[in-house]
């Protein structure tokens, strides 16, 4: 009886013991499971690779079902496109989002506004901040005319709509479009733009435990203290994405293009600057179909290196070459589409790449025209200037001894037999000569 006793016993024991490590346990008696977290890097320009990046991050945080899906943003802006395809994404989502500025000294300026704004929760990591919204040129002026105006109410009803629908400051967001204002991470608390301010993901977790937000219609308290955070990386295919949406990443590679491609032309048959030039052109191409190209700065630039191009071949005194020169700064500051804010190509840049390719595509030429105005050095053509021997006397006609050959010669004066003879030009199998000095000179023959 106390065998089969002790077996019973021990059975139970064993069966709670696999229940409680399987977690069935915790389910049979009511028990939440261990709440987990999803989080994401969002670090640099706002893209079409960051909101394919997110979009991922959502299907999983909703597949593997996360409790929360953190995303930790640094961002100087970026295409409004991608940031309206983000919000709307944030919004609908049916998984809690907290986004969180961090780290230290990180920021979320223009597009990054609002992707703050769309999280469930809002918060910022000390010494960070958050603002300046306003629409502006490649060139960092703000838009102007009508177009500014129709840009600038688009963005700020966005703000304002967006800011409403998670219930933070309808006014601060619309000042930071028209007005372009900023706060710190105090500020944007005080102002109520942001819900908290954590030093880390622990104290943000703990701190955003038990607030109640709204899911897919519903309230749904957060139990996030404590979670198991997973990080989901981006994917190669993202992070070449990424890189090719930089704008700047996507001139140089145009520069580059266009200068191998001069060099091949330049020097036809040394075929590494062709192939170069061709692979950075076809990854510009690439850049091009993600960012919003203005055609009229691509026309531009293009302009401005044929006019680099000709100033080589005529005798402009620097005026092609300097129109060239204005023609390329326009083209790269107007390259990118105006309406969109953030995108842009660095000023600095523009300058440095035009100094260089100016300078380079002149050196070049340079170089092409003094080796084509050059003297021959073989063939017929390289006979001209040469000095040879009158072997019979040139009036009009005669021989000259040349090279080891004996040439039909013709001159406009008499030349005796024995002295020495200059090749003017050629006509067929006949020289054209005058008299030279008599003095030992290079080229003599014979």
């Amino acid at each position: 009886m106390t065998r089969p006793l002790h077996a019973a016993i021990l059975a139970i024991v064993l069966a709670l013991g696999f229940l409680a490590s399987s977690g069935h346990l915790g389910r049979a008696f009511g028990a939440e499971p261990a709440p987990r977290v999803l989080l994401l890097h969002v670090d640099g320009a706002v893209s079409p690779a960051s909101a394919d990046y997110i979009q991922a991050g959502l299907r999983q945080a909703e597949s593997e079902r996360f409790t929360a899906m953190v995303i930790e943003l640094d961002t100087p802006g970026g295409l409004l496109s991608s940031t309206r395809t983000i919000v709307k994404d944030l919004l609908a989502s049916p998984v809690p989002t907290i986004v969180y500025v961090a780290p230290s000294g990180a920021g979320a300026a223009s597009a990054g506004v609002f992707v703050v704004m769309a999280g469930n929760v809002a918060a910022m990591a000390p010494g960070t901040n958050i603002g300046a919204s306003t629409p502006v040129q490649g060139s960092g002026a703000e838009l102007s005319g009508s177009m500014g105006k129709k840009v600038k109410s688009f963005t700020a009803s966005f703000a304002k709509a967006v800011a409403e629908q998670r219930g933070r400051n309808v006014q601060w967001a619309a000042k930071a479009v028209n007005k372009a204002v900023s706060a710190t991470d105090r500020e944007a608390l005080e102002l109520g733009v942001i819900d908290l301010v954590a030093r880390d993901l622990d104290e943000l977790l703990a701190k955003a435990d038990g607030r109640t937000v709204k899911v897919g219609g519903e309230s749904r308290v957060l139990r996030v203290a404590g979670a198991m955070v997973a990080v989901r990386p981006m994917s190669l295919r993202q992070r070449a994405l990424s890189f090719l949406a930089d704008p700047n990443v996507a001139y140089l590679m145009m520069l580059a293009g266009l200068l191998g491609l001069y060099l091949e032309l330049s020097h036809p048959g040394t075929l590494v600057p062709g192939v170069v030039g061709g692979l950075c052109l076809a990854i510009s191409l690439a850049s091009f179909q993600i960012l919003p190209i203005d055609t009229t700065g691509a026309l531009l630039i293009v302009l401005g290196v044929l006019l680099l191009v000709a100033e080589i071949f005529l005798p402009s005194f620097g005026i092609v070459g300097a129109a060239g020169v204005v023609s390329f700064v326009l083209g790269s500051l107007f390259l990118f589409d105006q309406s969109e804010p953030g995108i842009y190509v660095d000023r600095a840049l523009i300058g440095s790449a035009a100094a260089a390719v100016g300078l380079a595509m002149l050196v070049v030429g340079t170089l092409v025209v003094r080796t084509m105005r050059g003297r021959a050095a073989t063939g017929r053509e390289a006979l001209v200037g040469e000095v040879g021997e009158v072997r019979t006397r040139v009036a009009p006609r005669g021989t000259v001894f040349l090279h080891g050959e004996l040439w039909q010669a013709r001159s406009r004066e008499p030349i005796e037999a024995g002295r020495r003879a200059r090749v003017l030009a050629i006509d067929g199998l006949t020289l054209e000569v005058e008299p030279a000095a008599e003095r030992n000179e290079k080229g003599v023959s014979g």
